[in-house]
């Protein structure tokens, strides 16, 4: 088996690798992302562990997990945290213990045999070149379609702060600005400028706001060479673009946790979009309610 050459590194000995993880009640795809995890191949050079949240599953995940995968560290949440509360007590345990990498991975992500090693030496290739700890991004795919789904994300204007557009990945590492939570690699030294994802974030944005800081801090985001895995977006039943509910349940959901609640989105604009901040806290509120109230004209032409 070929090993990953870590020649280079500020290290002399094997280097430690934290899998950060939070579940909750999707216990299939967990256990699947796990098992394309433990498939992983070229990582004998790597000492891994992976620190689990699982946020009060109902549906046995924890269990299942315990079973099948016992060297996985399995922590209980009360069904509160969502993804990136979860994220952060994961992160936490993990960075109290101390390891030299810590690699996110979203729960529907599904690696390839080769990701968690082209990652890797996707992060020493630039150290080598820069001498410098950055923060390395993985890009997913739709299983179905091929289309890429999530990965690193580019500010394409300063005028428009909160807009981003996803990087598509070539042949060499490209930089970006910002990212989605899926597939992460972070050295430890990057995770101590940065710290940990911020618990204020209810759910969502807790990844773009750590990606943000971290630039802030003068710790750079590459996105690496080629595809990772693959990781379908949710589907849009039941949310707030679910166009057959009515207004009132599409805004409910729209200021839930999983859509934009105003508490994370306030944070989320003071902290990155500017002394204009207030305007792009408003505009996605506005141009919601304003397609509630259009939407029965729609519905009937």
């Amino acid at each position: 088996m070929t090993s990953i050459d870590l020649s280079g590194l500020p290290t002399d000995q094997k280097p430690t690798l934290a899998v950060i993880m939070t579940a909750f009640n999707r216990k299939a795809k967990t256990l699947a992302a796990l098992q394309a995890l433990a498939s992983n191949v070229e990582l004998d050079d790597v000492d891994l562990t992976v620190v689990l949240v699982d946020d009060g599953s109902t549906d046995g995940t924890a269990e299942a997990v315990a079973q099948a995968f016992p060297w996985v560290q399995v922590t209980h949440g009360d069904g509160s945290l969502f993804w990136c509360r979860g994220m952060h007590r994961a992160f936490e345990l993990a960075m109290h213990s101390g390891y030299d990498y810590y690699l996110w991975l979203n729960d529907d992500t599904i690696l390839y045999p080769d990701a968690v090693s082209r990652m890797i030496r996707c992060h020493v290739d630039i150290y080598k070149r820069l001498a410098k700890q950055v923060i390395v991004v993985g890009s997913t795919v739709d299983d179905q379609t091929g289309k890429l789904t999530y990965g690193g994300e580019l500010r394409p204007s300063r005028w428009r702060p909160t807009t981003l557009t996803r990087v598509v990945p070539g042949d060499v590492a490209q930089k970006c600005d910002s990212m989605n939570g899926n597939f992460v690699l972070i050295p430890a030294e990057a995770a101590k400028k940065v710290g940990n994802l911020d618990p204020a974030f209810e759910h969502a944005m807790g990844d773009t706001d750590y990606a943000l800081r971290a630039g802030r801090v003068g710790v750079d985001l590459w996105v690496a060479p080629g595809v990772f895995g693959t990781c379908g977006h949710n589907s849009v039943a039941g949310t707030y673009l679910d166009t057959s509910l009515s207004f009132s349940r599409r805004w409910k959901h729209f200021l839930s946790r999983k859509g934009l609640p105003w508490r994370s989105w306030m944070i989320f604009t003071r902290r990155h979009a500017g002394p204009a901040w207030l305007l792009f806290f408003a505009v996605p509120y506005v141009k919601q309610f304003v397609r509630g109230l259009l939407q029965p004209l729609t519905l009937k032409k």
